[in-house]
């Protein structure tokens, strides 16, 4: 029989799926190079990140004995049939996609399955953990131990290492002085790389790679050493901070490596883990950081397989607004801290969680920009936004558009959290302690108009009601009110 394993853009790893048991010489490999993701409305270093992986994958197959057939076409679904009408293959298999739209896309057109191990946990297993608790709310933080539990990591018998199970209180410390962080690894582009780069359509957006994001397998590995000898040990204390002198500060950098196939959660969890056996990262820094890899993470890729297909039409706090165009634009605001996550949204597709959360959906959901267009937007302009990431984390965590289903409570803050850590609120016009006045911090402002907006909901929430009972001691709430109702149409006019 004539046997065709097709390989999406996101699984390019040897080790997964329908691929791990391929036979070089007996099996061949389709990879679609899409004309239709080349000319998306995408960030270019996010096109360029995933077509380049996809021919260096193809190359690498191709060495290890493969028939490889790296396709062009208009679509994956073009490339599909004209693969199948050039090799008349007997079977067409995939691994598992990672996306409702890819898994529909491959039922539609009769290819075959297998199931995925991309992940520590398949949806039919987080299923049988969720379905397992019953009427009880489902936790990250039970997950998380559960996971540990039964992968063994950070474990000393039944009991986890240093007594604990989280050290999250111990890695929320404020920016440090100095500058104490390690730079990341970069790579030389090639021809290859400039190829792709000329091949992206005028909709990409976004200013070209310079070699941060690894798009082979030799330069993830690379990442991945560099990310546990000389980042981890110094990971965990200042993870929360947002500084301008640094745009990676501690971090791994190493999501969009994961997000491709390029590295496996279980290699860089067990590299994490070595390295604190062995005495070279402190406890916090490897719990922070492996609670990340197989709690966090998997607990949303669980999630969003749960909650499709309806769960991008969310939006219980029913926001209408339009997406800022500081957000596309980093002149179109004096807002210090949103300036420099949109210049590191341009300049590098990629920003820290604490900038997407605290920063960019804060604003969204304080603001009452709409669910839809916020994930859109983000989807398009991360070189990890994957959709099955990018729905939980914003419908979820950052927008509270699904009501409390993954997040107790919503993440909102007013400006003093973001003085506390970050730099830059100090020499930025507005002013974190204020609520009024033309140089009130507009995240302030827009805090307590969010709270009194939503007093209903939120006041009987156990984890919001001292915020909101807060509201009774503003003796200026109805200039408060006056002043977020400025701020928003400031927003949307592109003039704060």
């Amino acid at each position: 029989m004539s046997r065709t394993v097709w390989v999406l853009g996101d699984q390019l790893n040897r080790q997964i799926g329908a691929l791990a048991d391929a036979v070089p010489g007996e099996d061949r490999v389709l990879l679609v190079e899409s004309r239709a993701k080349l000319d998306g409305a995408r960030h270019r270093q996010r096109t360029h990140l995933v077509v380049t992986a996809l021919r260096r994958f193809a190359a690498e197959l191709a060495d290890a004995g493969f028939e490889v057939d790296l396709r062009p076409a208009p679509t994956l679904a073009d490339g599909l049939a004209a693969h199948r009408r050039e090799h008349r293959s007997d079977e067409v298999v995939a691994t598992e996609p990672n996306s409702w739209a890819a898994r529909a896309l491959l039922e539609r057109e009769q290819v075959a399955t297998v199931p995925s191990d991309q992940f520590l946990c398949h949806p039919s297993e987080f299923d049988a953990w969720a379905d397992g608790r019953g009427a009880r709310r489902l936790r990250m933080e039970d997950f998380y131990r559960w996971q540990r539990e039964r992968l063994g990591y950070l474990m000393d018998g039944d009991q986890p290492v240093g007594g604990r199970w989280n050290y999250d209180a111990e890695n929320r410390e404020p920016p440090p002085s100095g500058n104490p962080w390690p730079d990341p690894v970069r790579s030389r582009l090639d021809d290859v790389d400039r190829e792709v780069l000329a091949a992206i359509g005028p909709a990409g957006f976004g200013e070209d790679p310079v070699g941060w994001w690894p798009t082979s397998r030799r330069q993830a590995l690379a990442r991945l050493r560099h990310a546990v000898e000389v980042v981890l040990p110094v990971f965990g204390p200042h993870e929360d901070v947002i500084v301008e002198r640094s745009w990676h500060v501690a971090h791994s950098l190493l999501s969009p490596a994961l997000n491709i196939g390029l590295l496996l959660p279980g290699e860089v969890a067990d590299a994490a883990e070595a390295a604190h056996r062995a005495g070279d990262v402190p406890i916090a820094s490897a719990e922070g950081f492996i609670r990340q890899v197989i709690g966090w993470r998997e607990y949303v890729w669980g999630t969003y397989w749960r909650s499709m297909p309806g769960y991008p039409d969310r939006n219980a706090l029913r926001a209408r607004a339009p997406l800022p165009p500081a957000f596309r634009d980093p002149t179109a605001t004096e807002m210090r801290c949103v300036r420099h996550a949109v210049e590191g949204v341009r300049d590098r597709g990629w920003v820290h969680h604490i900038q997407r959360l605290m920063v960019l959906a804060n604003l969204s959901t304080l603001a009452g920009v709409t669910p839809r267009e916020v994930v859109r937007w983000m989807t398009d302009s991360f070189v990890d936004g994957d959709e099955w990431v990018m729905l939980p984390n914003l419908i979820g965590m950052g927008l509270h558009a699904d009501g409390g289903q993954m997040a107790t409570k919503p993440y909102v803050s007013g400006g003093r959290y973001l003085a506390r850590m970050t730099d830059h609120c100090k020499p930025c016009r507005f002013d974190p302690t204020k609520r009024t006045g033309d140089d009130a911090c507009p995240y302030t402002t827009l805090y307590w108009d969010f709270l009194d907006r939503h007093r209903d909901r939120f006041g009987p929430n156990p984890r919001m009601a001292q915020a909101v009972r807060g509201l009774d001691r503003l003796s200026d709430l109805p200039e408060v009110r006056i002043r977020a109702r400025q701020v928003r149409r400031a927003l949307t006019d592109g003039t704060l």
